[in-house]
């Protein structure tokens, strides 16, 4: 006998074999999760971009761990918004909003002064916030955005905090970079972009600029029981993605990003390799790597390049005015 099946109920089962498929598939390329359970009572941490995306996930979980995070932000409003919501949900009331914005040395130098007269130890600051893909633009000092968002910022923020790091060994910095760095070059001629900007690689170089400073920040470091390592947290589906053509356009938002949407990950996803870099006891004395995955992974020959690192902390010093008091 031959069973007759109507056209709703095959169409239903269709869409649900494919609802499931496309969840399966997005678990299972979102990696795996991190499962430490670590106690962060008393543990001070500072989280850049702290109020969307990855950021914001990450906080959720460090919250939940107890411990007190300091959620550097541009935005007051919506980072306050955010901070009430994740004070709620895991009744740690020890999570506070200061003002950050990394387009803005002036904005830096303040966040640290403010953060130095309410804290005196740091043990993980987590250099997360960060612009991909923007319109020529540059920061209140006159770098590109991306250079100056993705690295000067971060670069002058870690260095003002360093003292307050080592002070508070063993301690960790955990940086924010791309496998997108693969495709990166220095632009020693004009890293400013002030010729023929292209966005993508601008972000590149930006992203490039992040291992660079990992690396040569670790070295720098050795003996101090202060560690730095680079993230590649994934694609993840973040804010950082608007300035891209591929969601501004209407049939790619709306026709295309559907059928991305399992190979994307979501920004919970996306924070699991930073909790990992951040907290994982293993990497208590590892420094200068770069994490994909929860696991360590090679980076460009580009991003090899010692010489060139050394270069770019030169000019970091000067673009940042990080010695001059």
């Amino acid at each position: 006998m031959r069973l007759k099946i109507s056209k709703p109920v095959f169409y239903s089962s269709l869409v649900a074999t494919t609802a499931g498929f496309a969840y399966l598939t997005k678990y299972h390329m979102g990696g795996p999760n991190y499962e430490g359970q670590e106690d962060l009572t008393d543990k001070i941490i500072i989280v850049t971009g702290a109020n969307s995306g990855i950021g914001k996930e990450v906080t959720l979980e460090l919250a939940k761990r107890k411990a007190r995070v300091v959620m550097a932000c541009r935005d007051m409003e919506k980072c306050e918004m955010i901070r009430r919501n994740i004070v709620l949900d895991t009744k740690n009331k020890y999570v506070y909003c200061r003002k950050c914005d990394l387009a803005s040395q002036e904005s830096i130098r303040n966040f640290v002064t403010q953060f130095r007269k309410e804290c005196d130890k740091l043990h993980i600051l987590i250099n997360n916030a960060g612009i991909m893909r923007c319109p020529k633009d540059h920061t209140k000092e006159g770098i590109e955005m991306q250079l100056g968002v993705n690295h000067m910022g971060h670069f002058l923020l870690t260095n003002l905090l360093l003292d307050v790091l080592k002070s508070s060994a063993p301690s960790r910095i955990v940086n924010l970079t791309s496998s997108a760095h693969r495709t990166g070059q220095i632009n020693m001629k004009d890293l400013n972009w002030e010729n023929d900007y292209n966005p993508g690689r601008a972000y590149s170089q930006s992203k490039l600029a992040i291992i660079l400073f990992t690396r040569e920040l670790a070295n720098r470091l050795k003996g101090t029981g202060v560690t730095v390592n680079a993230v590649h947290p994934g694609i993840v589906d973040t804010n950082i993605t608007r300035h891209m053509t591929v969601y501004t356009n209407v049939f790619t938002r709306f026709f295309l990003k559907p059928l991305a949407w399992p190979f994307i990950k979501a920004p919970r996803q996306g924070a699991q390799t930073v909790l990992y870099a951040a907290l994982d006891p293993s990497l208590e004395n590892v420094s200068g790597c770069y994490f994909v995955n929860n696991e360590e992974s090679e980076v460009s020959q580009e991003a090899k390049n010692d010489d060139m690192a050394k270069w770019l902390w030169k000019v970091s010093e000067k673009w940042t005015k990080l010695n001059i008091t």
